[in-house]
């Protein structure tokens, strides 16, 4: 009873991390009207960064101390994690925020293939063709060739591809080096890349209400970072992961109620495959290799 406990707890939390990444996602869309992008990027930096300062200082695991590979993984990780929130923002900024969101379902399906082609982890004829499967879907969303197609959508495929590459580097990091020193030093790499890129864009005196966004997705990051290490540590992976699916739902009902925007049926049947062969895809991991749940720094 105490584990079934544990892990409805820990599902409940992953939830709420994938809400609240979602929630952030649709503030910086909607910041976007008003605040140019790299200074927006910039602005929501030094607040998530800041909120991570404290964390570190209350968890009282402040530390810069890692062996010098794992240093030169976190510096990979936050190239990575750079990269898609460029890609990412500047995707989300001009599509559905619904569209892009099934675009990224695809991430455990492109973290496994890619483990198995470049980490030599053991993948079977079952995951792979449920990887195929789910590329199908994803081609569905993107829809090239047709009225729907965008060239936004292929910016969400490459932001997968470099969220993929941030989480191969973190599979690959020793357990001695502490979550928050990985999430703090991809906050201030991401930070940096927005303010020197920032440097060509006129910045504004951002109004209230912009400034209330920033500080509110810079809020939702820090929630759903914590939220999402806490349910990864207290649950059983296999029960927890698959309720990263949530951030679908909640950015369906943002994207309707507040940009009033609805997929179109060929992308809700795209994002319904690529759900359901990620789920599998997840089942079979279970077993074989901890899913990576990273910081969503974007």
């Amino acid at each position: 009873m105490n584990a079934l406990s544990d892990n409805m707890r820990a599902a409940i939390l992953m939830m709420l991390s994938m809400s609240a990444f979602t929630v952030n996602d649709a503030l910086m869309k909607g910041a976007s009207d008003e605040v140019p992008f790299f200074q927006a990027i910039a602005l929501r930096g030094m607040m998530i960064t800041a909120v991570l300062v404290v964390v570190a200082l209350v968890w009282g695991n402040f530390t810069l101390r890692a062996a010098r590979r794992d240093w030169g993984l976190v510096l990979l990780r936050t190239a990575a994690e750079a990269i898609g929130t460029v890609l990412f923002l500047t995707a989300l900024f001009k599509m559905p925020i619904a569209n892009l969101s099934a675009i990224l379902q695809a991430l455990p399906l492109t973290v496994t293939l890619a483990a198995a082609l470049f980490l030599r982890e053991s993948v079977g004829w079952r995951r792979l063709t449920a990887i195929l499967v789910g590329f199908v879907g994803v081609i569905m969303i993107v829809q090239p060739g047709t009225d729907g197609f965008s060239i936004y959508s292929v910016l969400g495929i490459a932001a997968v591809i470099a969220v993929t590459v941030r989480d191969l580097a973190a599979r690959k990091l020793t357990a001695t080096v502490p979550s928050i020193l990985v999430a703090l030093v991809a906050a201030v790499g991401v930070t940096a890349v927005a303010l020197v890129a920032g440097t060509g864009e006129t910045w504004v005196t951002p109004s209230g209400k912009a400034v209330m966004q920033m500080a509110g997705a810079a809020g939702c990051l820090a929630v759903g970072y914590i939220s999402a290490v806490t349910a990864m540590r207290g649950g059983d992976i296999g029960f927890v992961a698959p309720f990263r699916y949530t951030s679908l739902l909640v950015a369906l009902i943002l994207g309707f109620v507040f940009f009033d925007e609805w997929p179109n049926w060929l992308t809700m049947l795209g994002a319904a495959i690529v759900v359901g062969t990620g789920l599998f895809t997840l089942y079979r991991e279970r077993n074989a290799q901890t899913p990576t749940i990273g910081l969503r720094v974007r």
